[in-house]
């Protein structure tokens, strides 16, 4: 009877300590919707080139827009101009999370006129005060037709092997990277487009910050004629614990 009492104790605590632990992950757990709604949005276009020294682009962004849209309320975001390769980018600063090491970045886009794009790039960023860690990641279009991920140490974009051409035309797809890091590196954990999931498991080390900060971005690349494209964008998510 004492070694079932004993037995029965030690189960109730366990139990508690897992619950207690499930609710401690879960309030850790932090979700941030509709950023594509936001005010606040923050952009350039010479700094979205290589070495943050490109040519300039004309660039756009108009929210709540109605159609296309999934909610009623999708970003527009537009690109044009007359240097080959401009870029334009866009970031929503989010607030610090130093303590976060765990990223998914959810997001639907939509294009009318996808073979426009040199490469359509979707990236979170995170800095704890010691490092800066960039979840850099690209669609490369024209240029291999695969995802490349950012590398943090060498300042540059990586193949990474993974399919990734020119989306249909005039149709919503759904994209979500699984990020996380350590103390000091970045790690690419997986990509999901369209329902298809592709484990990437790739890391390299973050540059050193003294920023505390943690945002989304989306780049749009023109291609060699800069023709004016657009994309929208609608229920960009981020989550982070």
């Amino acid at each position: 009877m004492g070694s079932k009492i004993k037995l029965n104790v030690l189960t109730i605590a366990l139990c508690v300590t897992f619950a207690f632990a499930a609710r401690s992950t879960a309030a850790a757990q932090v979700t941030i919707s509709n950023i594509d709604q936001m005010t606040g949005w923050a952009s350039c276009t010479v700094c979205a080139g290589i070495g943050a020294n490109g040519p300039t682009a004309t660039y756009s962004m108009v929210e709540n827009q109605a159609s296309p849209s999934l909610d009623g309320h999708a970003a527009k975001f537009s690109i044009s101009g007359k240097t080959p390769y401009s870029d334009a980018l866009w970031w929503k600063q989010l607030g610090a999370r130093n303590s976060t090491a765990n990223f998914t970045y959810d997001v639907y886009f939509y294009l009318k006129t996808p073979q426009y794009a040199q490469a359509l790039e979707f990236d979170a960023n995170q800095s704890n005060g010691a490092h800066k860690f960039i979840f850099g990641t690209q669609c490369n279009i024209r240029n291999g037709a695969q995802f490349d991920i950012w590398d943090n140490a060498n300042a540059r974009w990586v193949h990474t092997g993974i399919s990734c051409t020119a989306p249909a035309a005039y149709k919503w797809h759904h994209l979500v990277w699984n990020f996380k890091r350590t103390s000091s590196q970045v790690v690419f954990v997986s990509v999901t487009l369209d329902g298809v999931t592709h484990y990437v498991n790739r890391s390299n080390t973050a540059r050193s910050s003294g920023a505390n900060e943690l945002n989304i971005a989306v780049q749009m690349d023109g291609d060699y004629a800069m023709h004016a494209y657009s994309m929208w964008v609608d229920k960009a998510t981020l989550k982070a614990w």
